[in-house]
C-alpha cells in the first residue's frame, strides 16, 4: 500500500524534539580518518606536514606546501564488524562498503615579484567522506526483567485515552504517537479511572499498564541496519611568507545523507498471561531518513624555524547543520484477546499497527563542537619523517538549534559529553621510488564516564611508489572501539556491549599536472 506523507507543520514542530538524541549529533558530530591512502597510512599526522589533500582539511595552509599543480582521487573498501553481547548472549554482524572517499585538485601560483616577501599561493578543491555510516548491527539475548511495554509506557503515560481515540495519527505529538502504537497494538492497557472502575473507554484515562505476558524472561532482538554518508566539499586558499610562514583557509560546504533501517523483536517463551487482552510476541519496525547540508570554515598556519622543523596551528570550526527527518513506525503483534472483547480467549497472530504515515518533521539545527589542532613534524632530508598531531575537541559543546526547543537534550548533552584529546602519530621512509608508511592513532570517548563510549585506537600502515608525472598510494588502516548500545532511548535502556572492529582499505592516484 502506498504511503501516506505527512508534513509535522509548525504548531506540531515539536514533535521533533523527542526524536533527536545525543546518539544522533554524535554519529554527525564525529568524523572518520578518512582521506588520500597516504593521509590515511601516516593515521592523518599531517597538521605540520601539508602537501596532502586531505592534509588541507586538518590545517589548510598545506596546500601550498604542494610543489605544483595536482589532481588525485581515492578508492576505498571499509569492512565493519560488530560484535555484541546482550545478556550473555553473543553475536555477530559485517558490512562491508566500497565507494570513493576523496577526490582533489591543487593549483600553484608562484609569485615572480623579488620585491614581495610572498612566494607563492595556491587554491585547491577537495571532496572528502568525512564520516562512512554504512554499518549493520545485530543484538540478541533473553532480558530477565524489563520488556519493550517500558518503552511506551514511558510515553504514554499522561496521554488522554480520547487523544488516542480521536485524533489521526499525524496529528500527534511525538510521545502521542508511540503512546497510539502501543495502545493499538494491546501492548498497554487503559487503567480506568477509580471514579469509572468498570469503564475502559473513559476519554480522561491518561494511565496505562502493560499488556505484555507477564514473567520476565524476554527473549529480545534488535537489528540496525545503516546508509550514508557525512561528506565535505573544502574550497581552499592559501600563501607562503617568506621562507618560514604559511598561512591558509578552507570554506566548507557539508552534505549529510543517512538512512536507518530498525527492527526489534520480542518474545516471552513462559509467557503468564493476564487479565484481558494481553499480547506474547511483537515486533516494532523504525524507518529513519535524515538529510541536509551545513557549513564550516578552517583556519591555519605552519611554521618552518630551520629547514628540517615544521610546527603547526589549526582551527576548525563548528559545523552548523540544517537537517530534516523522515520516520516512519509500525508495529505487529500476537497474543490472547487482541482486537476482541475483554477477557477473550481468542489468540490472535499478526495484528499490525501501521498508521502508513511517513512523517517529515521540521527541519532542525545542529551544531557540533569546533576543533584545535597543534602540529610538529621533523623532516630527515629526502629520506623520511616523523610526524604529530594533537587535538582537542569539547563535544559538551554540541548543540540541536532552536535552543528553546531541545532544553532536555541540550542539557543531558552538556553534562555528559565531556573535552577529547586526539593523538595521531605518522612516519615515511623512502627508498628511491618507493615509500614506507604508518601510523598510529588514539581519540579519547565523548563521554565523561568512558563506558558509554570507549576511546578509539587504530594502527595504519601503507606504500607508495613514484612513477614521476604520476603516484599510486596504498594504505591499510585498523580502528577498534568498543561502546553500549541502548536498542531505545528511554523505557526499555538495557544496552548491548558492542566490539567494533573496522579495516579499510585505500588506494589513492595522484596526477602532476
Amino acid at each position: 500500500m502506498k504511503k501516506i506523507f505527512a508534513i509535522a507543520i509548525a504548531s506540531l514542530a515539536v514533535t521533533s524534539i523527542q526524536a533527536q538524541d545525543i546518539n544522533d549529533a554524535l554519529r554527525y558530530a564525529q568524523t572518520d580518518l578518512n582521506g588520500t591512502a597516504r593521509f590515511r597510512a601516516m593515521s592523518g599526522a599531517f597538521g605540520a606536514l601539508g602537501g596532502d589533500f586531505s592534509s588541507i582539511n586538518v590545517n589548510p595552509a598545506g596546500s601550498v606546501i604542494f610543489a605544483n599543480n595536482q589532481v588525485g582521487f581515492t578508492l576505498e573498501n571499509s569492512h565493519t564488524k560488530n560484535n555484541s553481547d546482550y545478556f550473555g548472549t553473543n553475536t555477530s554482524n559485517k558490512k562491508n562498503s566500497f565507494d570513493v572517499s576523496q577526490a582533489g585538485a591543487v593549483f600553484v601560483f608562484n609569485n615572480y615579484d623579488k620585491n614581495s616577501n610572498w612566494r607563492k599561493f595556491a587554491g585547491s578543491v577537495n571532496y572528502e567522506k568525512t564520516r562512512n555510516l554504512d554499518n549493520s548491527i545485530y543484538s540478541a539475548g533473553t532480558n530477565p526483567t524489563n520488556s519493550v511495554a517500558n518503552y511506551f509506557l514511558s510515553y504514554a503515560n499522561g496521554v488522554l485515552l480520547g487523544t488516542l481515540n480521536n485524533y489521526y495519527f499525524d496529528e500527534l505529538y511525538y510521545n502521542e504517537q508511540q503512546a497510539y502504537l502501543g495502545y493499538n497494538a494491546y501492548i498497554i492497557n487503559p487503567i480506568p479511572l477509580t471514579s469509572d472502575p468498570t469503564n475502559y473507554t473513559n476519554p480522561n484515562i491518561n494511565s496505562y499498564n502493560s499488556g505484555v505476558s507477564q514473567g520476565g524472561n524476554y527473549f529480545q532482538e534488535n537489528r540496525i541496519k545503516s546508509t550514508g554518508y557525512n561528506s565535505k566539499l573544502a574550497f581552499n586558499f592559501s600563501g607562503q611568507y617568506s621562507d618560514k610562514w604559511f598561512f591558509g583557509l578552507n570554506l566548507n560546504t557539508h552534505f549529510l545523507d543517512y538512512r536507518q533501517s530498525n527492527s526489534f523483536f520480542e518474545t516471552n517463551s513462559n509467557p503468564k498471561y493476564i487479565t484481558g487482552p494481553t499480547v506474547d510476541a511483537i515486533q516494532f519496525y523504525n524507518d529513519l531518513y535524515t538529510y541536509g547540508s551545513g557549513f564550516s570554515f578552517n583556519l591555519g598556519t605552519i611554521f618552518k624555524p630551520v629547514k628540517e622543523v615544521r610546527l603547526g596551528l589549526a582551527y576548525e570550526s563548528p559545523t552548523w547543520f540544517r537537517l530534516t527527518d523522515e520516520l516512519s513506525q509500525r508495529v505487529q503483534t500476537s497474543g490472547f484477546g487482541l482486537n476482541a472483547t475483554q477477557n477473550s480467549t481468542e489468540y490472535t497472530t499478526n495484528l499490525i499497527t501501521d498508521p502508513n504515515t511517513t512523517m517529515i518533521f521540521q527541519p532542525y539545527k545542529l551544531q557540533t563542537p569546533s576543533k584545535l589542532t597543534g602540529s610538529f613534524a621533523y623532516i630527515f632530508g629526502k629520506r623520511g619523517l616523523i610526524s604529530l598531531d594533537y587535538a582537542v575537541k569539547n563535544y559538551s559543546n554540541t548543540q540541536y538549534k532552536p535552543k528553546k526547543d531541545f532544553p532536555t537534550t541540550n542539557k543531558y548533552m552538556a553534562d555528559n559529553l565531556t573535552t577529547t584529546a586526539e593523538v595521531r602519530l605518522g612516519g615515511e621512509y623512502k627508498i628511491k621510488k618507493i615509500s614506507f608508511r604508518s601510523g598510529y592513532r588514539w581519540e579519547q570517548s565523548p563521554y565523561k564516564d568512558r563506558t558509554t563510549m570507549g576511546d578509539l585506537i587504530s594502527f595504519s600502515g601503507g606504500l607508495g611508489y613514484n612513477f614521476g608525472s604520476t603516484k599510486l598510494d596504498l594504505a591499510y588502516t585498523n580502528s577498534k572501539r568498543d561502546y553500549n548500545q541502548q536498542f531505545f532511548s528511554q523505557g526499555l535502556t538495557d544496552a548491548a556491549k558492542i566490539k567494533s572492529v573496522n579495516n579499510t582499505v585505500s588506494l589513492t592516484l595522484l596526477f602532476e599536472l
